[in-house]
């Protein structure tokens, strides 16, 4: 009776990931420093796919719990305040990047002298115009996010199978066709990264926010790969409900880009 379980949290098992995680992420950020230092990105790559069998060996040994019942009502709440933790610190990231290009819109400096009166956008600098694929690139992503949505109405308000896999595949494709047009726009820039703050300030931010698309695209399709296998219910869903959350954070964010960045600062 001194081993039976009375209580409703999870107690773990020793496991091995976390040690091998810091062993792959110490050796791909390792690799990235000597590839920054023209040694290749052999090293980089090592701990990279290192990374990515962590990711996968672990997150199913999560999803092999979830099976067997370990994630009670008290083990949910944890993993949710969890999720809402990550994404509140990636609004602080991303909040880094707003004040960088908000401070150097309002009070822009000179090139000789950070008391000589310049201009934003800086001279020579053509901006896009936010009412063409801007614009376009917003309804996309804002029609992504709305399929996701109905996918998971479609689960845990009318356990509708069919149409949760079908607002998943709907919202992976609209996230892949915003992440071409971003490369194609990119592809058109007037401006570069380098040798100015506004080119520095933008590829930044847009960018570290189309890479979160790309996370959130994968993210998607792996839930898609998931409730094809039948892993979600009505009651439980926790995977694809952070997979949601995640999805409309990026839309949040674009929807600041969109406003502050082509509209207002261009």
């Amino acid at each position: 009776m001194a081993h039976v379980k009375n209580h409703d949290y999870h107690i773990l098992t020793p496991s091995v990931w976390p040690l091998l995680a810091s062993v792959f992420a110490f050796i791909m950020l390792f690799g990235a420093v000597l590839f920054f230092h023209d040694s290749g990105p052999w090293v980089m790559l090592i701990g990279f796919v290192g990374v990515l069998y962590v990711m996968f060996g672990w997150w199913a040994e999560t999803i092999k719990e979830n099976g067997a019942g370990d994630h009670t009502p008290v083990v949910l709440i944890g993993l949710r305040y969890g999720f809402i933790l990550f994404i509140t610190s990636e609004v602080m990231f991303f909040a880094a990047w707003f004040w960088s290009f908000f401070k150097h819109a309002m009070y822009p400096m000179g090139p000789m002298s950070p008391l000589q009166d310049a201009q934003w956008p800086p001279a020579g600098i053509e901006t896009f115009d936010p009412w063409h694929l801007p614009l376009i690139n917003t309804l996309i992503l804002l029609c992504s996010g709305a399929a996701a949505t109905w996918a998971h109405h479609a689960l845990a308000h009318e356990n509708n199978r069919r149409d949760l896999k079908n607002g998943l595949i709907l919202s992976v494709a609209l996230g892949l066709i915003f992440t071409v047009f971003q490369a194609y726009e990119y592809s058109h820039a007037a401006f570069g990264f380098s040798g100015n703050i506004y080119g520095a300030n933008f590829f930044m931010a847009t960018g570290f926010h189309g890479f979160h698309v790309i996370v959130g695209t994968i993210f998607l399709f792996i839930c898609y790969l998931r409730a094809r296998r039948g892993h979600f219910t009505q009651e439980s869903h926790l995977g694809f409900e952070a997979a949601a959350w995640y999805w409309h954070f990026v839309d949040v964010v674009w929807l600041f880009l969109f406003a502050a960045v082509y509209i207002w600062g261009g």
